[in-house]
């Protein structure tokens, strides 16, 4: 039996349109599902806020004396792109970010270099910034490499509270500064996110070759449904000009 080029471009319009359902509509109940667990979730939440004081030190002084800066600059020992001054555990300090991208702290007051954080001066920072109470000291671990919980400023502390939500709070150990904060709420979050976007393993790269490859199939479905659609429409049939004159003779 041999199909006109018409029947058979249905016939396979028909075929790609099914099987893209079949497809994309699991995908899609993914993505509905996860967008609709994200949207449920409060964004302050996610982002641990009511978990950590972000603005748990205190303003610098105008009464406080401050190291000259040629003494800053000598002490941080390499050539320096800025100096910024705030507060570190109640004191006075310098963040020295050098040519090179490396960081010192040095004393506001005596522009004597300030040491690395250890894990006992960190803990000491997320326990500052940690807002709740009746919770044991956190352990604390040192961080080397990135995660897909953790891309901040490496190395890092993490300090980890034994709460209800788990909470994990990153202190950078070149600055002393809260990076991140992470509670089971994010962690779920993340989750979904990753799903959403199709990569399964950063959970940040949204031009992955699945979400691609989904992404045409998309155009595909829409594109063959939209030929069934026009060659399944109802026509009204036409009017031979002929037969309406006749009638027209014989009236």
């Amino acid at each position: 039996m041999v199909l006109s080029p018409r029947l058979r471009l249905h016939l396979g319009a028909s075929k790609i349109h099914r099987w893209l359902a079949l497809l994309i509509g699991a995908q899609a109940i993914v993505w509905f599902t996860s967008g609709l667990v994200m949207s449920l979730l409060s964004i302050d939440t996610v982002h641990g806020d009511h978990r950590i004081e972000r603005n748990a030190e205190p303003a610098l002084s105008s009464t406080q004396g401050f190291a000259p800066l040629p003494a800053l600059l000598a002490s941080a020992g390499a050539p320096v792109r800025q100096l910024q001054h705030r507060m570190l555990l109640g004191r006075p300090i310098v963040e020295a970010q050098l040519v090179d991208g490396r960081i010192h702290l040095l004393d506001a007051r005596t522009a004597a270099p300030i040491p690395p954080l250890d894990a006992r001066v960190a803990g000491t920072i997320a326990q500052k910034a940690y807002r709740g109470s009746g919770v044991p000291a956190p352990t604390i671990e040192r961080v080397e490499r990135a995660s897909t919980e953790y891309r901040g400023a490496l190395p890092a502390w993490r300090a980890t509270f034994a709460d209800d939500d788990a909470t994990r709070i990153y202190v950078a150990a070149d600055t002393g500064r809260l990076t991140s904060v992470r509670t089971g709420t994010w962690r779920l979050y993340d989750f979904f996110w990753g799903l959403h976007i199709m990569d399964w393993t950063e959970h940040e790269r949204f031009n992955t070759p699945w979400l691609n490859a989904f992404a045409a199939g998309g155009l595909v479905f829409a594109v063959s449904g939209a030929i069934l659609l026009f060659m399944r429409w109802p026509r009204r049939p036409r009017r031979k000009a002929g037969g309406r004159n006749s009638r027209q003779g014989v009236a």
